[in-house]
């Protein structure tokens, strides 16, 4: 296990933190699946319903769909780091099992391979 084991779980629970932030915003966390989010329509005012609200609302859903597919797959990654971490085996390149470089944890706390084996 990496020697700043516990700065980069800090790192990671940071970045968590910022995720979930904004995932709120755009989703909901679904209560059959923990860890699954799903896309939230944008809230409009249904009183003052016009031909182009209900294609406004649409939209944003699909906004909202397309955050959620780039943030929750990131999440799921910073978890499984924080996973590692608690296993001791946070900082190994799952392919050779070498120690990964600090600065490819700096630059991505939850990489789980080497620059060598980078995909």
């Amino acid at each position: 296990m990496i020697k700043d084991a516990k700065y980069f779980k800090e790192k990671l629970l940071a970045e968590k933190a910022t995720l979930e932030e904004d995932l709120i915003d755009v989703a909901r966390e679904n209560p059959d699946q923990p860890g699954d989010w799903e896309a939230i329509p944008n809230e409009h005012d249904t009183a003052a319903f016009e031909e182009n609200t209900a294609g406004d609302a649409v939209d944003g859903y699909e906004t909202n769909n397309a955050v959620v597919n780039t943030l929750e797959p990131r999440l799921r990654d910073i978890n499984a780091a924080l996973e590692r971490i608690e296993k001791g085996t946070y900082g190994a390149c799952e392919i050779c099992g070498e120690e990964i470089d600090k600065d490819r944890l700096e630059a991505n706390p939850a990489a789980t391979t080497c620059k060598d084996h980078m995909k």
